[in-house]
């Protein structure tokens, strides 16, 4: 019917539309009048976004007419109301009004084409005073309230100042009379033909809890019967709703700071006193409100600790713990009376559910409670907050639900868990997991909470972390797909027996706790740094699954968060320990498609920033960066960071930045980078030409002439060297690997590079500018003042040296 409806032409349409009308019009509303609106809705349905011409006016009120005919049985008025309420916005509905309804069904079915109108004030005002008014009206026989209630909740969440406090008072009331007073007895079934029944000859049959046992207390929507009253579905959905009531008309939240003040004292034990007693009846309604709330949630408390007969069962036990635990929570940050109450269950509740996995999302709302409440009542929580952040992700990472209501959890509660839980920072490895299993849905989230994590003490073992997300992926689907091993099965404890896959590997003590590592728990546990090739090695079988290739993607991402925070707080220690990590780990990463190229992008932009926040780093890792630089397979496999590294000694290793910078120092630099130059531009005629990029070349040289600059003893080798550039790029086998283009980038250089050294004293001011004048993409942008002061400088010496030739002859 779908392409049908989005093929039809205007003039089928038409008339189509007229027979709708003729239909109506004969107040026929049998099969094929319900046929017909079927069609007439799925073709609005299906060409509403590109249809420009509406319905008729006339079949518009035709249809609108059909809502209000009693005898049109139960499809057509529904069926109408879909027809207009996908037509809306449309005009000739502007003047639609729910003001003379009486019906609670039909209200229901106006307010869903009225709030489809759009956003308006008015039309959401008169709605709501009309589903106050039939709410405190009695409802004709066979009509129901309850599908009034869930007009109420969307008329509360677009305008909740549409009520008066009075209006809300008596809501309030009625709200209390359905929560609390629901019959216990279930309703009688209809039954008709030769097997009627009168009900008065039926006895009535109470209610059971979950287990089958016999209710023993007031009805809640934990309380199972075959047929169910009018004011149990009152009960059951007025409780989908309390919450949004209570914190929309629940009162201004108690202020309890000072706990110590006995006036305070008084009126808690007197609150808790009246709680139990008839004279909370006396009370007002918005209390007395809050009152039946958190009764009705410890009621759901002590159901759900009941067996259910039915998994269904099971699970709605676990749907209302956690709304029952929510809604306890915001009563208590209304009134604190209710805190002291509430504690001595949930404590018992969390021992319930902390040893049951299922009920692990329950865990969440409680947690939430003694975030909150905690402090006031003086109550130990770090036993919530361990098991939460402890054990909860380990075991069930792979709940994507679960995972989405964590991240979000911690989300919303970055600040007091940043500052006073310390389980949430030490377990970063555990949260990690989360987001290496669900990392396309979960990043958005994560890159709000990632900062939360870092902190002095843990950022390098984060860096670390992010650089091996990937395998923490890969780890946990070894962990979910490899079964135990039997014990009668022996495995190899030899690293040298190399096992046929990364599974297999998972059995094996020796390669186990590498897995063991990279699924930890807790930071600070232990570190595999060592053996990280073995386990990339071990892995490699799994570098092309999708979730790992997913999860691969968003480590870019989380590395420029973590960078963007790191400079907030690092020292000089830290920035030294977090450039040695880029230095070990920018080839030692997991080699995954793109992977590899696209955090070597990350960490080199990152290398500079880092030097700029401490240029001392040049001298203090001064062996560390001359091994880089003199291992000449660095430039192979990761040859944009080897450029940035080598960029970075020219730029900070000068007595400016650094006190401690001597001339031995620039000497061992200058001779390292040197040889560098000449293993990668020297010709072979026995072999192939290595063909690297004049960026490398150009960088190199730059550099070189950098560090002659501040040891000027240097300046005839770097030129001696310089000159011999001509040479090597005019070279046959040279010009065949180089295009023109990158032979003349690197002649050019090595030309204004020589003629600036004949000046030594203005080649240190343009090539070792003061620190204040210092910019970061010298090595990059054509625009910036190196390559223009070279060009000059090399112009004016070509200048005179051609005005000298002329008058010599």
């Amino acid at each position: 019917m779908f392409p049908a409806g989005r093929e039809i032409d205007e003039e089928e349409l038409q008339k189509f539309c007229s027979r709708v009308c003729v239909l109506l019009q004969n107040k026929d509303y049998g099969h094929e009048t319900v046929n017909s609106l079927q069609r007439l809705y799925f073709i609005i349905s299906a060409t509403k976004y590109s249809r420009r011409t509406r319905l008729p006016e006339k079949v518009v009120q035709m249809v609108q007419s059909a809502l209000y005919f009693p005898k049109s049985g139960e499809q057509v008025p529904v069926l109408s109301a879909a027809i207009l309420r996908e037509m809306s916005p449309c005009h000739h509905l502007c003047e639609l009004s729910c003001d003379d309804v009486n019906e609670a069904k039909l209200c229901s079915l106006f307010s869903s084409i009225i709030l489809a109108q759009g956003n308006r004030n008015d039309g959401i005002q008169s709605l709501g005073l009309r589903v106050i008014k039939l709410l405190e009206s009695r409802q004709p026989e066979g009509q129901s309230s309850r599908h009034l209630l869930p007009v109420l909740h969307r008329v509360i969440n677009l305008n909740p100042n549409v009520f008066t406090e009075d209006q809300t008072d008596a809501i309030s009331k009625k709200l209390v009379e359905w929560l609390r007073y629901a019959s216990t007895q279930q309703g009688m079934p209809l039954s008709g033909g030769i097997f009627f029944t009168s009900p008065r000859t039926r006895q009535p049959i109470p209610v059971n809890e979950v287990d089958g046992a016999v209710a023993a207390d007031f009805f809640t929507v934990l309380s199972i019967g075959q047929h169910y009253t009018e004011d149990q579905w009152m009960n059951m959905h007025t409780f989908s709703m309390i919450r949004k009531w209570l914190l929309c008309y629940g009162g201004e939240e108690v202020n309890s700071a000072d706990t110590d003040n006995p006036s305070e004292t008084d009126s808690s034990v007197v609150s808790m006193v009246s709680a139990t007693s008839t004279s909370s009846r006396l009370l007002p309604p918005k209390d007395r409100l809050r009152e039946k709330a958190f009764e009705y949630c410890l009621r759901l408390i002590e159901q759900s600790d009941r067996k259910a007969l039915r998994k269904l069962d099971s699970d709605l036990q676990k749907a209302c713990l956690i709304e029952a635990v929510t809604v306890m929570d915001v009563v208590c940050r209304q009134d604190s009376s209710f805190v002291y109450r509430a504690f001595p269950y949930l404590k018992a509740l969390h021992g319930r559910v902390s040893r049951d996995l299922s009920f692990s999302r329950v865990v969440l709302p409680i947690a939430q409670f003694f975030l909150d409440h905690s402090e006031i009542a003086a109550v130990e929580s770090e036993a919530v907050y361990r098991h939460l952040f402890m054990e909860i992700p380990s075991e069930l990472f792979s709940d994507p639900i679960l995972a989405f209501e964590f991240v979000s959890f911690c989300r919303e509660n970055l600040k007091i868990l940043s500052e006073n839980v310390g389980a949430f920072t030490r377990s970063f490895p555990n949260l990690f997991k989360f987001l290496a299993w669900n990392s396309p849905s979960l990043i958005s989230e994560f890159l709000e909470v990632l900062p939360a994590l870092i902190s002095p003490e843990s950022a390098v073992e984060i860096l670390h972390s992010l650089l091996d997300l990937p395998c923490m992926t890969a780890a946990l689907e070894i962990q979910l797909r490899c079964p135990p091993a039997p014990l009668s099965e022996k495995v190899s404890s030899d690293f040298s027996v190399k096992p046929s896959s990364s599974v297999e590997a998972f059995r094996y003590p020796c390669y186990k706790s590498m897995y063991l590592y990279i699924l930890r728990s807790e930071s600070g546990t232990g570190d595999t740094i060592d053996r990280l090739s073995l386990l990339h090695e071990v892995l490699l079988d799994m570098a092309s699954r999708p979730r790992i290739v997913q999860c691969a993607q968003v480590v870019p991402i989380l590395l420029q968060v973590f960078f963007s925070v790191v400079p907030q707080f690092a020292d000089g220690v830290l920035v030294n320990q977090l450039v040695q990590v880029l230095l070990e780990r920018s080839s030692m990463l997991y080699n995954i498609p793109n992977f590899r190229a696209e955090v070597q992008r990350v960490l080199s932009s990152q290398l500079l920033v880092l030097c700029k926040l401490h240029p001392s780093l040049i001298v203090e890792q001064s062996k560390e960066l001359l091994d880089f630089c003199g291992t000449i397979s660095n430039i192979h496999t990761k040859e944009n960071f080897f450029t940035h590294v080598v960029w970075a000694i020219g730029e900070y290793l000068s007595v400016s930045y650094d006190k401690r910078c001597t001339v031995e120092q620039i000497t061992k630099f200058f001779e390292t980078l040197e040889a560098l130059l000449f293993e990668i531009t020297q010709l072979r005629p026995s072999s192939d030409v290595p063909k690297y990029s004049p960026r490398i070349i150009t960088v190199l040289m730059t550099t070189l002439c950098k560090l002659a600059s501040r040891s000027q003893d240097l300046i005839p080798r770097v030129s001696l060297f310089l000159s011999k550039m001509r040479m090597f790029v005019q070279s046959a086998a040279v010009s065949s690997v180089y295009s023109e283009e990158d032979s003349e980038t690197i002649l050019t250089r090595a030309n204004e590079l020589i003629n600036l050294l004949k000046l030594p004293n203005i080649a240190q001011f343009v090539l070792a500018p003061p620190a204040e004048g210092a910019s970061p993409r010298y090595h990059r942008d054509t625009n910036a003042s190196l390559p223009l002061a070279m060009g000059a400088v090399s112009r004016v010496l070509q200048r005179g040296l051609l005005q000298s030739k002329a008058k010599n002859g």
